[in-house]
């Protein structure tokens, strides 16, 4: 299939993970009933928890999820594809892992993917970023086979490692997703320009679903869920308030834009001066 519909939900995600599996089903409900086929949603969408304790405590097993067991159902009723940006898996009494789940229509995980690259920074709006300290990295790139073709798995901060894109790119994914909770003080400086830069150099779809507003501890999203077409173009923005963006996709114009400016294809071994 060479067409599809794709959603991103954006929300505003607490430390309760009871009330987001609410919010954030009506909105796929929404979604779907605007005609959506594929809807993701953003990074830790089931609880976005900035206390490390409360977050452990929190936190269930991959077997035992219940944010995973119900969008399940719902992909299941909805008889939609759907992405769970990331939610927090425990893997062990003092780590978690943020992970990410593609969902069928028949309610089966086809994917699953665990954030390779750990977001620990200091941005300047006065809080230190030290997912490390709470989150076991992943180590292993993820593509997922759909019938519009391979799909690539990525998680916020990796947008800032274009190696990742590139090998799932060069693998064969015609769309990435970037699912994330984007700081708004980098996200009013790098976000659209990152977004638009992988897509370009890739000569792919990237569908990134984003946490917007203020959280728990006065933690700031950014927001602007974006779709972007291959050629760098947004097709969607979801500005600043919670909801979801619709757009229409193209697979036949990933090959255009490759067959014109044919980058992925051009890479050369070269020597380095060191």
């Amino acid at each position: 299939m060479s067409k599809l519909r794709i959603a991103c939900i954006q929300t505003n995600s607490s430390p309760n993970p009871e009330e987001n599996i609410a919010i954030v089903s009506v909105l796929i409900r929404e979604a779907c009933a605007a005609g959506a086929e594929f809807i993701t949603t953003p990074e830790v969408v089931g609880m976005l928890e900035p206390d490390r304790i409360a977050a452990l405590s929190k936190a269930q097993s991959e077997e035992k999820h219940q944010v995973l067991f119900a969008f399940q159902e719902l992909a299941l009723e909805l008889g939609i594809w759907l992405l769970i940006g990331s939610i927090s898996i425990k893997v062990s009494d003092t780590k978690l892992s943020n992970r990410s789940f593609l969902i069928n229509p028949n309610g089966e995980v086809i994917a699953r993917y665990s954030k390779i690259h750990m977001f620990d920074v200091e941005v300047g709006d006065g809080n230190k970023y030290l997912e490390s300290k709470t989150y076991e990295p992943g180590s292993k790139a993820v593509i997922a086979e759909t019938p519009w073709g391979l799909m690539g798995l990525t998680i916020c901060y990796d947008i800032r490692f274009p190696n990742l894109f590139r090998d799932l790119a060069k693998a064969g994914a015609k769309v990435i997703f970037s699912p994330a909770a984007f700081t708004r003080v980098t996200g009013e400086a790098h976000w659209h320009v990152l977004q638009r830069a992988r897509a370009i150099e890739n000569g792919c779809y990237i569908v990134s679903p984003a946490q917007v507003g203020t959280h728990a501890n006065n933690r700031k999203t950014f927001g602007h869920s974006l779709i972007v077409n291959p050629w760098g173009e947004v097709l969607a923005d979801g500005g600043t308030e919670t909801g979801f963006i619709v757009s229409e996709l193209d697979l036949g114009a990933v090959d255009i834009c490759r067959s014109k400016v044919p980058s992925l294809y051009n890479d050369q071994a070269y020597l380095k001066p060191f």
